[in-house]
């Protein structure tokens, strides 16, 4: 969607605020892309639904990073059967993240000629993984959940249901605003978590009512997360409303947003987290990807000036080498 005219947002954008609602028992955080998901977006010239679906996906990747308590490394990563066949999110932690989607392009002239546009019509179906990665000297974790044409949104409720028995609700929003002639990418999103101090407040109601009609259906787990608590479900309720233009309106700060959904509970808000975008690839790590081709596979690469030459998939830079450098490492190596 398009928002409008921008001002002066620098010290709004590219930010996470973390914020807790005691008086409801939950913990949350809100993210604001400016010109990070610009960068990216516009680096690859992604068709406009394309761009909102990886928008989405980043800003999902960077409220769910930004909770990672040691350096390490977040990811999200899709592979499903639609236009979009594969999308890849890092980031690494306390602040940087980078994304690339790759498309099936007769799949996406054919969703786009049927207006079949939705984040689940355009991911179909497939997987969606989310991966912490903590270092070599640590064994990494993984959750999947099945892609069957629902929203990211949806997807990630169900990892937290079936992966981490979090109660949570997230809302994302990816959009355009025009500033200085040239329509920008924003994208935002806000995480809500019920953490209450007592386990037993987790329960859902599990009793049969006994004075319910004959054949009259008994909605025990009526709450999609299982959950009957009150403070949870009016936290829930409320981050329900958020709008799109609030996540991606450059005039709100994330702290209003707050104070508009509980300020008759009262949120606390804690020091912001600034990202940015940034690629992990550098001359020395495709150097050494190339030594673990074989010999048939460099050769082939080798181009018509007699270089071999990697392009990052992430951020289109371009790396070039003779043939002597792999060689030589290999043969040091050796």
């Amino acid at each position: 969607m398009a928002v409008g005219d921008a001002g002066d947002t620098a010290g709004l954008d590219d930010r996470v605020i973390p914020f807790a609602v005691p008086d409801l028992d939950v913990r949350g955080r809100v993210v604001r892309l400016g010109a990070s998901i610009d960068t990216i977006l516009d680096r690859h010239g992604y068709p406009a639904p394309v761009s909102r679906v990886l928008g989405e996906a980043a800003a999902l990747t960077v409220l769910l990073g930004t909770a990672l308590k040691f350096d390490g490394r977040f990811q999200l990563q899709t592979k499903s059967d639609g236009a979009i066949s594969m999308m890849v999110v890092d980031f690494n932690a306390p602040d940087n993240f980078r994304a690339v989607a790759h498309i099936d392009e007769a799949k996406l002239a054919e969703a786009i000629a049927h207006d079949k546009l939705s984040t689940g019509e355009l991911l179909g179906e497939g997987h969606l993984a989310m991966t912490v990665d903590q270092g070599t000297a640590t064994t990494r974790y993984q959750g999947i959940v099945a892609l069957k044409r629902q929203s990211l949104e949806e997807a990630a409720h169900q990892y937290f249901r079936q992966s981490e028995q979090i109660p949570t609700r997230i809302r994302l929003g990816v959009g355009t605003v025009t500033t200085g002639g040239r329509p920008q990418w924003r994208a935002g999103g806000i995480l809500v978590q019920f953490m209450p101090h007592s386990p037993e407040r987790l329960r859902a109601a599990d009793i049969h009512p006994g004075d319910a009609p004959e054949g009259h259906e008994i909605l025990a787990n009526a709450d999609p997360d299982g959950v009957s608590d009150d403070a949870w479900m009016e936290a829930r309720s409320l981050v329900e409303t958020v709008e799109d233009h609030e996540l991606l309106d450059p005039m709100l700060e994330s702290e209003r947003l707050l104070y508009r959904l509980f300020h008759e509970r009262g949120a606390r808000v804690f020091e912001p987290v600034l990202v940015h975008e940034a690629c992990r690839c550098s001359r020395e790590r495709v150097l050494t990807m190339l030594r673990g081709f074989s010999p048939d596979d460099r050769q082939a690469m080798i181009a018509d000036d007699g270089k071999l030459g990697v392009t990052c998939e992430f951020c289109s830079r371009r790396y070039s080498f003779e043939p002597s450098e792999v060689e030589d490492g290999l043969t040091a190596g050796s």
